[in-house]
């Protein structure tokens, strides 16, 4: 699958679905609902798989979606490429270790259980995923360019100019141990780089709210383990949830993840069906 890399127009960024088929599901239909949505480009962030109970089903809506919305991309978090190195899909240094760091850190067991595998048997889950899901995951961008923004699961280092930067996240640089635009976590608290003139929309680190900061957006609003799921409609800077009560959000203040509230069990009507 060739996911496209270069965007303009309006855009929706949706946060980390990590496996909640549900409010995904809620989210498509509000993109939908929302204005221009026919040349509105929808952005995932990344990291689709673990955590959640539905990797499978959230993957198949994806596919799904892509054939009914071809306006539609994606960029690699984290998660997914350490599926994919765990198993082979994408190549990576022996010396990285994936599997291991897959199996015992990334809260990995959803996934084996979404595809009816037992938790650990690398061999039987590459065997078990269908070959669009292989396709998918194996072929996310790492990077998804639009005049005003730039997309990346993370963000970027502030201290490295950015065309640097986009050089080696357009082409994936898989010798990398650890490629850090998929997996810093302080990129999160750091400034974009002086150079670069869009605005850094990202997911990876959990925040009850969508952020609002200088040339930054943060968007993962569940970590994959609750609250609600968010989109970002941009340029009109409005935040859609997959909460039952509907709301715009603007420059909301930096919360903490260590917030309880109920997880949102409403089922939608997925329009696309």
């Amino acid at each position: 699958m060739d996911l496209e890399t270069n965007i303009s127009g309006p855009i929706a960024v949706i946060g980390d679905v990590h496996g909640q088929v549900d409010k995904l599901g809620i989210i498509l239909d509000r993109i939908q609902d929302a204005p221009r949505f026919d040349e509105r480009w929808i952005v995932f962030v990344g990291d689709f798989v673990d955590r959640g109970p539905e990797t499978r089903e959230t993957i198949d809506m994806i596919l799904e979606f892509v054939d009914y919305h071809p306006r539609t991309t994606a960029v690699a978090g984290n998660h997914d490429f350490a599926m994919c190195a765990s198993l082979g899909l994408i190549p990576a240094p022996e010396y990285s270790n994936w599997a291991g760091r897959w199996i015992d850190h990334y809260d990995s067991e959803a996934t084996f259980a979404s595809y009816d595998v037992p938790f650990g048997d690398l061999k039987a889950l590459k065997e078990a995923l269908p070959e669009a899901h292989r396709d998918f995951l194996a072929n996310l961008p790492w990077v998804v360019e639009h005049p005003d923004y730039l997309v990346v699961h993370a963000g970027l280092d502030p201290l490295t100019p950015t065309e640097m930067q986009l050089r080696i996240l357009r082409q994936k640089d898989f010798s990398l141990n650890r490629p850090q635009w998929l997996c810093e976590k302080n990129y999160a608290e750091d400034p974009v780089p002086d150079d670069c003139r869009q605005t850094v929309v990202s997911g990876h680190v959990w925040f009850r709210d969508v952020i609002f900061g200088d040339r930054r957006i943060l968007c993962d609003t569940t970590g994959g383990r609750e609250g609600a799921l968010s989109a970002v409609l941009l340029p009109e800077r409005q935040v859609l949830t997959s909460s039952r009560q509907r709301r715009a959000v603007s420059a909301p203040p930096p919360q903490p993840v260590g917030y309880s509230r109920e997880p949102d069990q409403a089922r939608s009507w997925w329009k696309f069906w």
